[in-house]
This record gives structure tokens, sequence and C-alpha cells, in this order.
């Protein structure tokens, strides 16, 4: 493979039963050469685990959600970028990975070599259907590809896959991330409306899936809300409301 060596970036909460099949079979991906974990306040052996398994682990002391752990991660792999970018002359690929996925991560390979290439900026993980029961009755997606098409004018497939690959760039272009389960939706929009190349790529994955009961039903509400909010924002930037200034977030070298 050629171009950037890959940061892969699992955000990690309670995930013990999972979280070392996951880091080893990142681990297997060419160019990934550095795995960061970033335990999200967990409350069993995810962190002590992913650390024997071969990753880097960077703890939050209380959960602070997906789209904070995502950019601990990356600032993470940013401060250790600064030590070979001397040599490569240039900062890591961003691989993040939902830590539920144990031996499937293996299949995100494919999301890699464009980006690497440069044939695309970000790459997003289409999966299929998935072999756990559950699931919701769609309306956060059909929020969330309405809002994208009206906003980026293009329509994804999965418009919450949070399987993605990224050039460091594109990652900068979409900083600050949307908050808690908004940061998918953010990322897309933000990536696009910067002129970046998106692709999306059928991914054989596996993971959880949030059941029906009232843990499920909690959870896609939290959804919808932090959606609806990382639309919002984006909205009134559209017109003008709230700007933020892309070129100078792409060279600050930060997130």
């Amino acid at each position: 493979m050629t171009g950037p060596a890959v940061v892969a970036i699992i955000a990690a909460k309670d995930e013990a039963t999972r979280i070392a099949a996951t880091v080893a079979a990142i681990r297997l991906i060419d160019g990934v050469d550095l795995v960061v974990v970033v335990d999200d306040g967990s409350s069993d052996a995810t962190a002590r685990l992913a650390g024997e398994a071969g990753a880097v682990v960077v703890s939050h002391p209380r959960n602070r959600g997906k789209a904070a752990a995502m950019a601990t991660g990356a600032r993470a792999a940013a401060d250790l970028d600064l030590r070979r970018t001397a040599d490569s002359g240039h900062a890591r690929d961003l691989l993040f990975i939902d830590a539920d996925l144990g031996g499937s991560a293996a299949n995100m390979a494919v999301l890699v070599g464009p980006v690497a290439c440069r044939e695309a900026d970000m790459t997003i993980a289409v999966l299929p259907p998935q072999e756990t029961s559950g699931g919701g009755h769609g309306f956060v997606v059909r929020l969330a590809r309405k809002g994208i098409e009206r906003l980026a004018g293009w329509t994804p497939t999965q418009p919450l896959s949070g399987m993605r690959c990224l050039s460091r760039e594109a990652y900068e272009a979409a900083s600050p991330l949307a908050r808690g389960w908004g940061v998918e939706v953010g990322l897309t929009i933000d990536v696009l409306c910067a002129g970046f190349r998106v692709l999306e790529i059928p991914c054989d994955l596996q993971h959880r899936v949030s059941g029906s009961d009232w843990r499920g039903q909690i959870h896609r509400a939290r959804q919808y809300r932090d959606v609806w909010l990382a639309l919002a924002v984006r909205r009134l930037r559209s017109k003008g409301i709230f700007r933020r200034h892309h070129s100078r977030v792409r060279n600050r070298g930060r997130d």
C-alpha cells in the first residue's frame, strides 16, 4: 500500500467482551501501524484488555460521549505524529472503528486503500444486514439522510455509519466535531461542504444492534436529539448565522 500510514481510533465504553478481538483484528490491516483506544469512562476491564491487545490507551475518567472520545483519539494520534512527520512529511490517516466489531473489524481494510491513494478523502462503510436482532423504525436514519441531502447535496446509503477512514486534512475540516451521536452526520456534511470527496464502500461488519426494549428506545431518542442538533447548527451556518473558517482549521494541525 502506498500513501500515509493509518491510525485506528476506537471509542469504547464497557466493551470488555469484544475490545481485545476488535484490536487484534484491526492490527491485521495493512497500513495500520497504531491503534488508539479511548476508554470513555468504562466500569469494566476495557482499558486493561485493550492495552494487553497492543493498543495505546487513553482514558476519560468519566463518560463524555462518542464524539468527545473520537476527538481525544485524534488528538492523541496527532501528538504521536509530531514524532514522525519530520521523517515522513505527513500525518497518519484516521480510521474510526466501533469497539464492538470483534473479528469482523479486519474487513475494514477496504476503507483504507482509496484514502491512502487519495482517490477519496473519506470512505464510509456500508454494512450488510446484521446477524443480531433489534433496531428501530428508521426515524433517525431518515432524519440524517434528508438533512445531509439538503445541506450537502449528497444522499448517503447509511448516514449513521460510524466506520470511516479519512485523511487528517478532511478531519480538520470537520473539527470541532458535532456532539454525541450527531458526530457522523456532522462529519459527512462538513467534509463535503469543504470540498472533499466522500465514498461509500460495502464492508462486511457485524456489531451489536440496539434492541427494541426501553434501553434501545432511550438510545434512539438520544440519537435523534443529537442528529437534529448537528443539522440545526449546520443549517444556521449555511445561512451565515454561524460560520467556521475551514481554511484556518485545515492549517492548524490540531482538532
